[in-house]
């Protein structure tokens, strides 16, 4: 049965031959039959005229769905022939109902206007040109009135197949757009997402690798006079070195796309406990850091406890590139009622402005830029440059509830 309405979607037209080649002998085999019974309606009894009607409302049938229109036209000179050369009516005049269904549920709107307004005149201009012999008036009327609703199902019926297609039409419309949106958001957050990426892993080797350069060149200075310092020098990178990795792991498997990995291990995002972690590989490598907390400290949201940590991890690796041999820093955690702020300042030669603004301090596009794309996504405000008497402040006040 599929194959069969698969086949009757894919041929309408032979589908349509078919019931033409059908109705055409119904007709036949009536007139036939009235002709041996002497049973003629009312009208010409002419053979030849009554096959070529019979022939061209088949043909009305037969194309009916390829071309409507001109099948209404069609449809509409046979009855208006009909009507002049008194050619009496057989079972072939059902191809009017047809064709008025038909340009109703697929044809023009003047088609389709014209179907409805030619429906309900066929059925009166048929009573007055063959009326009932043996009926009074009021039964005229009355079988005029029954002849006509038909007509005017077929339409009604018609027209709202094409209201449902066209309702049908709309909301596939609608979850196509509705789809390239979607599509459309999920690569918006997939930049996001890597822009995200990007600044973490900048700010990641930009630190660590800025710990293992010192350490390794201190390494090289006192290898041969100090070796216990070079020791633990190389010590230092070896761990820096990991946990750089360790964070690279984590952003990198962001990327991947529905892969979990089940032996590895991803590091938690960085807090704000985790400063002093940082302070102290910083102190290690030969950089001086105060620190020093105010306030109660309490649990903050992840993005603000990663916005601070990054914050302070990027100001100390300017410091440590620029800020020259003796330079020393200090970082201030300051909890309010309402947010998190943050000042960290050193007392080195600095690098030029316009280095921190064209794109970070290596040139790679994530300096102030960078923390400041951070504060904004959380709301917060930023203000950088260079201290009265030499060396840089950066401070930054992080609410604990983004703006709206």
């Amino acid at each position: 049965m599929q194959r069969l309405y698969d086949f009757i979607r894919r041929h309408p037209t032979w589908v349509d031959s078919f019931w033409a080649v059908f109705l055409f002998g119904i007709s036949v085999v009536t007139v036939a039959v009235r002709d041996e019974g002497g049973q003629n309606p009312p009208g010409t009894d002419s053979e030849a005229a009554i096959v070529v009607m019979v022939l061209l409302l088949c043909l009305v049938i037969a194309l009916r769905r390829r071309m409507p229109e001109k099948m209404l036209l069609l449809a509409i000179g046979v009855g208006l022939a009909q009507l002049a050369l008194d050619v009496a009516t057989t079972p072939a005049n059902f191809a009017f109902l047809v064709i008025t269904y038909t340009v109703a549920a697929t044809g023009a709107r003047w088609a389709s206007r014209t179907a409805l307004g030619v429906g309900l005149c066929a059925a009166p201009l048929a009573q007055l040109r063959w009326p009932e012999r043996d009926s009074s008036v009021l039964g005229n009327i009355a079988l005029m009135i029954f002849l006509t609703v038909p007509f005017a199902l077929a339409w009604v019926l018609g027209d709202s197949i094409r209201t449902r297609r066209a309702y049908y039409e709309q909301l596939e419309e609608r979850a196509t757009r509705l789809e390239k949106e979607r599509e459309a958001q999920a690569k918006v957050a997939v930049a996001a997402e890597r822009a995200r990426i990007a600044r973490e892993l900048h700010d990641v080797v930009a630190h660590n690798v800025s710990v293992m350069v010192v350490q390794a060149d201190g390494a090289a200075y006192v290898l041969d006079a100090a070796p216990d310092q070079a020791k633990k020098a190389l010590e230092t990178i070896s761990s820096t070195g990991r946990q750089a990795l360790a964070e690279m792991r984590r952003l990198l498997g962001v990327l991947r796309t529905g892969e979990h990995q089940e032996g590895g291990e991803y590091v938690p995002q960085p807090d704000v406990e985790q400063i002093d972690e940082l302070i102290a590989q910083c102190r290690t490598s030969g950089l001086p850091v105060d620190f020093k907390v105010e306030g109660t400290p309490r649990p903050l949201p992840s993005g603000v406890e990663l916005t601070a940590y990054r914050i302070v991890q990027e100001a100390l690796t300017n410091t440590r590139k620029h800020g020259g041999p003796n330079a020393g820093a200090s970082v201030r955690l300051v909890y309010f009622d309402d947010g998190l702020g943050l000042l960290v300042e050193d007392d080195g030669k600095g690098a030029p402005p316009e280095l921190y603004e064209d794109g970070g301090a290596d040139g790679s596009g994530h300096g102030l830029i960078g923390m400041r794309e951070r504060v904004g996504m959380v709301g917060g405000t930023l203000d950088a440059g260079p201290r009265p008497g030499g060396g840089f402040r950066i401070s930054a006040l992080l609410p604990l509830k983004p703006a709206h």
